[in-house]
Order: C-alpha cells, then sequence, then structure tokens
C-alpha cells in the first residue's frame, strides 16, 4: 500500500471511519485533502482530535457532495479519491428518506461523474453490510441478495448500484468496499457499542437502557477498518465489483453488553427501552462477513480481537468523560 507522495481526497473525513482513514493515510506518506461538511461552528469534526502532527498536514476544506461543481473541483488532480460521505443514522432515515436519496445516491453520482471527467485513478465506494438486510444464509458472501431493510439501506443500494453501473458503463476505476460493523473511538451514540458504553461509565446515567439484545453482529474495529480502506485504494481489484471487510467472528447485542460490563466494571441496572428498538420488518437479525474474497485479493483480515478493541474504546470513553468532552453528534458521515 504505497500512498507515499499521492494525491489523495476523503470526503466524510470528518466523520467516525473518515477520520481514521484520513489519519492512516497520512500516517503513510499520502498528500491528503480531507473533506468535511460545512457548517457554522468552525468545526471539521473528528478532524479536529486528530493529533497536530496529524492535523498539520492535510489540505482541511469543507463543502457538500451534494454539490456537483464544487465536488468537480475538489476532485480535479485527485489519483485516489476514498468516498465516505453519507447520511448514516438508520433512525432518521425513517423520517427523512429523501435526505438519504439526495445525499447518498446522488452525492455518489456527483463523486462518479467527476471521477469519470478527470480520469480518476481510484474511487473506493463506502457501502455497508445493512445492504445485506438480515442474513439469508452465513457467512455473507458478495453474492447475497441486497436487500433494503429501511431507507438508510436502500439509499446505500441505491449508491452502491451506481457505482456498479459507471465500472461498466463508463469503465470508472471504482472498488466497493462493504464493512460490516465497525466500532472504536470517535464513534457517536447513533450506535450501539458506543451507546452502551457510554451509559456503562457516565456517573450521570442510573442504568443501562438498552433496545433488543438479541441481534447478530460482526464487529470490526476501526483500525482494521481504515486497513481495508488503504488497501481497496491499492490493490489489483476488479473494479464495479463489492469487497466485505468483517472478522468473520458472531456475537450478539447481549455479548458486547456483557463484555462492556466486564470490562468497565460497572454494578448498573440493564433496562429495555421499547423507545430503541427499530420497526419489526426494520431490525436487521443477524450479520455476518465472508471476507475472503479481500483477503485473497490483499492480504487484508482483522486483527483485533473484540475483547482489546472494546478495552481500547472504553479507555477513549474514559478520557472523553474525564474531560466533559462528550458530545452527541448527528451522525451525518461515516
Amino acid at each position: 500500500m504505497n500512498y507515499k507522495g499521492r494525491k489523495v481526497l476523503v470526503t466524510g473525513a470528518d466523520g467516525f471511519i473518515g477520520s481514521h482513514v484520513t489519519e492512516a493515510l497520512v500516517r503513510s506518506g499520502a498528500d491528503v485533502t480531507a473533506m468535511a461538511l460545512y457548517n457554522s461552528f468552525d468545526s471539521h469534526g473528528w478532524l479536529d482530535d486528530l493529533p497536530d502532527n496529524i492535523r498539520s498536514q492535510l489540505n482541511l476544506i469543507r463543502g457538500d457532495v451534494r454539490d456537483s461543481a464544487f465536488v468537480s473541483r475538489v476532485m480535479r488532480g485527485q489519483a485516489v479519491v476514498f468516498h465516505l460521505a453519507a447520511l448514516i443514522a438508520i433512525p432518521y432515515s425513517y423520517a427523512a428518506a429523501q435526505s438519504y436519496v439526495e445525499t447518498n445516491i446522488l452525492g455518489t453520482v456527483n463523486v462518479l461523474e467527476a471521477a469519470r471527467q478527470w480520469e480518476t485513478e481510484r474511487v473506493v465506494q463506502t457501502s455497508t453490510s445493512e445492504v445485506y438486510g438480515t442474513a439469508l444464509t452465513m457467512p455473507i458472501s458478495e453474492s447475497h441478495p441486497l436487500q433494503g431493510q429501511s431507507p438508510y439501506s436502500a439509499s446505500k443500494i441505491g449508491s452502491d448500484m451506481m457505482a456498479e453501473s459507471y465500472a461498466r458503463s463508463f469503465d470508472v476505476p471504482v472498488v466497493i468496499l462493504r464493512p460490516f460493523n465497525t466500532y472504536g473511538p470517535r464513534q457517536s451514540e447513533r450506535a450501539i457499542v458506543p451507546t452502551i458504553i457510554r451509559q456503562a461509565l457516565d456517573p450521570n446515567c442510573q442504568a443501562i437502557m438498552v433496545g433488543d439484545t438479541s441481534p447478530i453482529r460482526d464487529l470490526t474495529f476501526v483500525e482494521d477498518t481504515a486497513r481495508a480502506f488503504l488497501a481497496a485504494g491499492s490493490a489489483d481489484l476488479e473494479f464495479g465489483h463489492a469487497y466485505n471487510a468483517g472478522t468473520q467472528r458472531a456475537v450478539t447485542v447481549s455479548d458486547v453488553l456483557d463484555l462492556v460490563i466486564e470490562l468497565s466494571g460497572t454494578k448498573k441496572p440493564v433496562h429495555r427501552d421499547e423507545r430503541r428498538l427499530r420497526p419489526q420488518n426494520s431490525e436487521v437479525r443477524a450479520l455476518l462477513a465472508d471476507p475472503s474474497r479481500l483477503e485473497s485479493k490483499t492480504g487484508w483480515q482483522a486483527q483485533t480481537s473484540l475483547r482489546d478493541g472494546l478495552e481500547r474504546t472504553i479507555g477513549w470513553w474514559k478520557g472523553r468523560l474525564s474531560e466533559g468532552r462528550v458530545r452527541r453528534e448527528m451522525g451525518y458521515m461515516t
């Protein structure tokens, strides 16, 4: 994965996974332009939390992937584009489905069209394991049927299909990376792992409130996911094809809950909160990755155990709480 001196753009760089991908690219020697969603708070999201020696090497820009002219301007001259900008919060997609279409599908079209215009060497389109819906067979390979069980997942299916179509129709060199559930430092409470950890540690919480704890997930530590992105951006892969990134280890939400309680040492009771449940036919019951296609092409494997990853994530949350810096984020970027 030789990125030294290469011009690389990361859309959605201000988000959870995006900030880790950005950091990994800088450490690999890339010339990184990091795109954050414009806001009036003079914030670059999680990029503001990067070490000074990393952040100082970034070309920070603000914009919106829905703006086709802006996307075209910033992509000119970039060798590799990691497209992570997306609306991702599943609960909000039930309330505002059109915004997911505009950001996730039309935003992806803008990136693909600019790549076509400027003959970009490689685009990595960020997918999600949610596109598979509840597993019909496990582990899930890339040939598994796609099932839109939420407006969010439907919009990501649409954006993946646009990526596939641009590869087939216009020879755009786009690879679709499909990470399974990622967790780790900088993740907002829209996801189950940080929700449990924050409640376990926060002295203002008297109990841990959870929804359904029976779903099965394949949880990948964020630094492993970031390495998968860098592999997808440089390896000899088939354009227009999807590649899963996951651990191939299944755990229930209940398993995660028990391990967080053990590692954090909390004695708090656990209560079920009906407001945290998804609509019955929308809940994805089971996700377990078959990452063999990516592994065979790149040698990538998840290296961090769930216990080690949770320990590191708990340590990060302890630091945030001790500094009084806990914040709830909108979940705009991945």
